[in-house]
């Protein structure tokens, strides 16, 4: 491998806003690789949307990602891990890393014994793949898992800490509460912007569980195996990029992530 294909940025995709928080993990875990962000803020959710939609709108990131000379793709996406991933490994010609089955071995190193909750989107809860990717390392494992749609459109405008947010928060905890699991899978990457209130909800013997730190390992040990690790002695570079609303981004970006997001790009996806 050429040190040239090393220094090549890793490609990290979203629906939204969503993916910084495993952007936050890959600059800590990886500190010296570039980063290239797309975040599809104009097709936001992708939890509503059918299998197929989701899948043509993974196609469509990683393919402009490979174009701009990525060397691995992050699918930061539960939704989009959960309906696309195989299908991506399969056509892109670089390696591909989703955002569940990390997230499903941090929760079965996890627990206690007790049921593990699982929240999502309803794309990711309805396909079934952290049910899957838990029981694949531990069957004993019971897990509860619960849709909260409504979390998305919340972190994407912003209400981290809104009276409304701890409502709905509340009100689909209940089950999960109900059940007394000991570890929740925070089962999007929207979801740990509101881990404060999740905490809270569901009261401080529960463990979240945010895969986003898991991701950064499982994609240090895969450009390692591959060769891939960067050789460059000068500073990374990173690029953030937007389908919508690049300002809006930029200034949400900047309260997650700060001065590492200094310009947001903008692309229109047909």
């Amino acid at each position: 491998m050429t040190s040239g294909a090393c220094d090549a940025p890793i490609g990290v995709f979203d629906s939204g806003l969503g993916g910084l928080t495993v952007v936050h993990a890959l600059l800590d875990r990886l500190p010296a690789e570039s980063l290239m962000y797309v975040g599809d803020t104009a097709r936001v959710p992708y939890g509503p949307k059918s299998p197929d939609t989701v899948r043509l709108y993974a196609k469509q990131i990683a393919d402009f990602l490979v174009e701009q000379g990525v060397k691995a793709i992050v699918v930061a996406c539960n939704t989009a891990t959960a309906h696309a991933l195989d299908s991506l490994r399969q056509t892109m010609p670089v390696p591909v890393v989703g955002v569940i089955a990390p997230g499903a071995r941090a929760a079965a190193r996890a627990t206690r014994g007790g049921p593990v909750g699982v929240i999502g989107t309803a794309g990711t809860i309805t396909s079934g793949a952290y049910e899957r990717a838990i029981h694949a390392e531990n069957a004993a494992i019971e897990v509860r898992a619960v849709a909260c749609p409504l979390f998305v459109p919340l972190v994407e405008e912003g209400w981290l800490d809104h009276p409304a947010t701890r409502l709905i928060a509340h009100d689909y905890l209940a089950p999960l509460r109900l059940a007394h699991v000991d570890t929740l899978v925070l089962g999007c990457t929207h979801y740990p912007l509101l881990a404060t209130i999740l905490q809270e909800e569901m009261g401080a013997d529960v463990r979240l569980i945010d895969s986003a730190a898991e991701t950064a390992e499982a994609t240090l040990q895969l450009l390692s195996e591959r060769g891939l690790l960067s050789q460059r002695t000068r500073a990374p570079e990173h690029r953030f990029i937007a389908s919508d609303a690049p300002e809006r981004f930029l200034a949400l970006g900047r309260g997650f992530l700060g001065s590492t997001i200094t310009d947001v790009e903008h692309i229109s996806f047909a």
